[in-house]
């Protein structure tokens, strides 16, 4: 199985009319997703390759069945993307752009989860989600991602940051061990979508064996993490904690990298998940090597 998304997922691309949306829409699209429309206002009526546009979201969902959303539109119009999205109709909304005013994720992160509790929203700032050989929505290279095998172990990835998560996939796959999905959260200090959130749809899902995760310094969720794997996993993860050596104070790459206070360090994320059992990599191909070592063991 796989979780949020599959083959069966359907996804409207607002902004695909512009230079971003359309390539990777259209790299999505090749990959086997149903990309089956894109929404301009402005372009209602045309298409992008064969991909028809519409005026909305709400017309798309009408006209197509779609039941997501990528967003790859400037971060000024993402608060009005997002809700144009929920209240269109979709059940899934993927945000990819970077730069969204930490106050406009507070509120749409609230509003959907006041308004619209069933919307999952994965972001902002991330590179999308993919289950290897179903559905690939944002811009992770679909060519780096072995797909699940049925009866094999296979794993599941969730990761703070865009570029250590195509390292982690490339790991696996060069190892032949399959993925069931993997979820880019974004690095923002507000996600749609939290480690916890991946972790629990991953311990439910039967074709998930064993969880490979990816935090960075800032904020406390990996220590949250650590918490709900202790309580509440049954399944094997290892882990990797970026920015092991960034100085306190200094914003590193990501919004919400940033150790404040003292807090929000690497060696108190590496300490917490170590002590709920999880294997630590000190870096980002020894975690890989200690998922590798957990898979042969299943």
């Amino acid at each position: 199985m796989s979780i949020f998304v599959d083959e069966n997922t359907k996804v409207v691309y607002q902004g695909l009319t512009g230079s971003q949306g359309k390539y990777y829409g259209g790299l999505n699209k090749a990959y086997g997703t149903q990309v089956v429309a894109g929404t301009n206002p402005k372009k209602a009526g045309t298409d992008v390759d064969g991909v028809p546009v519409f005026a909305s979201v709400a017309d798309a969902v009408r006209e197509t069945g779609a039941n997501a959303s990528c967003i790859f539109i400037p971060a000024p119009g993402v608060r009005d993307a997002v809700m144009e999205a929920a209240e269109g109709g979709v059940q899934f909304i993927v945000c990819i752009t970077e730069g969204v005013p930490a106050h406009d994720e507070a509120w749409f992160f609230n509003k959907l989860r006041r308004d619209f509790p069933d919307v999952r929203l994965l972001g902002p700032n991330c590179p999308g989600i993919i289950s290897p050989g179903k559905c690939n929505i944002g811009i992770t290279a679909g060519h780096i991602a072995k797909s699940a095998v049925p009866g094999a172990k296979n794993v599941g990835i969730v990761s703070r940051s865009g570029t250590l998560t195509y390292q982690a996939l490339y790991e696996l796959q060069a190892q032949d061990i399959g993925v069931t999905t993997c979820v880019g959260i974004g690095g923002d200090p507000v996600p749609g979508t939290s480690f916890i959130d991946c972790l629990a749809a991953f311990e439910a899902d039967p074709e998930t064996h064993a969880v490979m995760m990816i935090g960075e310094i800032g904020g406390s969720a990996e220590e949250e993490a650590a918490a709900f794997i202790k309580n509440s996993m049954t399944k094997p993860v290892s882990a990797y904690i970026a920015g092991q050596t960034a100085p306190a104070g200094k914003k590193m790459g990501h919004a919400g990298a940033i150790v404040s206070g003292g807090k929000g360090t690497a060696a108190a994320k590496m300490e917490a998940l170590a002590a709920a059992g999880v294997k630590v990599g000190a870096n980002p191909t020894e975690a890989g090597e200690l998922m590798v070592e957990i898979v042969r063991a299943l």
